[in-house]
């Protein structure tokens, strides 16, 4: 792997990426379902590989395409490497630039959005497990742990799938990455496609309480542009670019996280190890990423205890999160096995239909019931990240709530910084894999069945019973 071939491989990616944002411009269909350009341009990437463009004209006789697609192995090398590197950096920003808030605000705003948040992240376990248990594991002889795909996949999405990849390797099950980027891929479009029929039912039954009918986004929205009236600056220079550029002094913010994160899972791993590594071994199947979140986390404690002149400015770390999820996204499925998913398309549709109908049927049967007040606001958001990643969740929510007029932009934003902690690649996604292959899925199995009832007692009991605060209030919504 040279560096020209590095240097290439990310120019490359950038050019897809161009491609594919013209595509979604002009492509109507990809407009009306908010498809990503990341997504449009993973798939022209995997168009032009080797699962489909080199078998085609395998098919046609000739081996030139085999082997790379139009591409060229040390190029794929290079792509396949990427999402484990980039999702460390999404996740180190979670929380960089945002006030941590306190328990009890946190509690007040977000606590209906919380029970409702974890009664998702854990049914997704629940049902997955139980899938594995009866089915994938006897029927088709998976492991019992490829119950955790559902979470991976939908609630993690195409960062934490690919980010898990050292951890299926390492227990002997390969192929569970490309099933987990594969329900990634089905999960945020079936989150947008289904989310707007959700949105149009609920706008013609009268179970929105801001999206009146006939209100559709605009055109510009659809295509994905901002009108020049609209538009707002990328971020702001809080310091001056003579002295350093402010995208440099962010990267390097997120790179302290990193840093912190990788120091904190050395220590764990050599703790481990030096201690009851003989018995079982957990933090040697952690990835990164989870613990890079906590290194920003310390960060951001230390921002706000030392940072006076307030130079962290959020919109620029949410811009290098963006800019390193994209290219995450189209690295991924550009490498996508689809051999993988083909000798495994039982188990692949069995997960795929096992995740969506539970996020589906928790929307439409239980977040009514646990919301306190704008339930189809609130849920809709929440249904659209566990189905794919915060930026759908975010889009359907925008779509139902398009002036930000309840309390459902604020309270998302504030669970998600409760729950991304743990889940969607938090430490408890990191952990599901090596506790079921160590100690055996019913311990994990038991441990979110509590989870779930717990959430549903503490909704449907507590929250769902009483009114809510009716007056919107601002809180950051960490980018996924």
């Amino acid at each position: 792997m040279s560096p020209d071939s590095i240097g290439f491989a990310l120019l490359l990616l950038g050019v897809l990426l161009l491609v594919a944002k013209i595509i979604r411009v002009k492509w109507r269909l990809a407009q009306k379902l908010f498809i990503p350009s990341s997504i449009i341009g993973g798939g022209v990437a995997l168009l032009l590989g080797p699962d489909i463009l080199g078998r085609i004209t395998s098919a046609l006789g000739s081996d030139r395409f085999a082997e790379a697609g139009l591409f060229s192995p040390e190029l794929l090398d290079v792509w396949r490497t990427l999402p484990g590197l980039l999702i460390s950096m999404v996740f180190a920003g979670l929380f960089l630039g945002h006030r941590l808030p306190s328990l009890r605000e946190a509690g007040r705003v977000a606590g209906p959005q919380l029970a409702f948040g974890m009664t998702l992240a854990s049914g997704q376990y629940v049902v997955g497990i139980l899938l594995a248990l009866l089915i994938l594991a006897p029927v088709f002889g998976l492991p019992v742990f490829s119950g955790a795909l559902i979470e991976i996949g939908f609630e993690g999405g195409h960062g934490t799938a690919a980010g898990m990849g050292d951890t299926f390797e390492k227990f002997g099950f390969p192929e569970g990455q490309d099933l987990a980027l594969g329900l990634a891929t089905v999960g945020i479009l079936s989150g947008i496609i289904v989310g707007i029929v959700l949105i149009n039912w609920g706008v013609r039954t009268g179970k929105t309480a801001e999206l009146k009918k006939n209100a559709t986004p605009s055109v510009s929205e659809q295509a994905g542009l901002v009108e020049k009236e609209r538009r707002r600056s990328a971020g702001t220079l809080t310091v001056h670019p003579s002295s350093i550029e402010p995208l440099t002094l962010h990267f390097g913010l997120l790179a302290v996280a990193v840093i912190i994160g990788w120091l904190i899972l050395s220590f764990f791993k050599w703790l481990e190890s030096a201690l009851w590594a003989d018995s079982f071994e957990l933090f040697a199947h952690v990835p990164l990423f989870p613990i890079a979140m906590i290194g920003g986390i310390l960060v951001q404690f230390a921002i706000q205890a030392f940072d006076r002149h307030e130079i962290v400015d959020q919109q620029m770390i949410e811009r290098l999160q963006g800019f390193s999820l994209d290219i995450l996204i189209i690295a991924a499925l550009g490498t996508l096995s689809l051999q993988a998913i083909a000798d495994n398309l039982g188990p692949f549709l069995l997960l795929a239909i096992t995740g969506l109908l539970w996020s589906i049927g928790a929307f439409v049967f239980l977040a009514r019931r646990m919301m306190p007040d704008y339930w189809f606001e609130r849920g809709i958001g929440d249904m659209g990240q566990s189905m794919g990643v915060t930026a759908t969740g975010l889009i359907l929510l925008r779509i139902a709530d398009p002036e930000l007029r309840t309390p459902a932009y604020p309270a998302f934003g504030y669970k998600q910084l409760a729950l991304e902690p743990f889940f969607g690649g938090g430490l408890v996604t990191a952990a599901a894999i090596p506790v079921m292959a160590n100690f055996g899925a019913g311990w994990l199995l038991a441990g979110m069945l509590t989870l779930l009832i717990g959430s549903l007692a503490v909704g449907l009991l507590h929250f769902g019973r009483k009114p809510g605060p009716k007056e919107p209030t601002t809180a950051p919504v960490p980018a996924d």
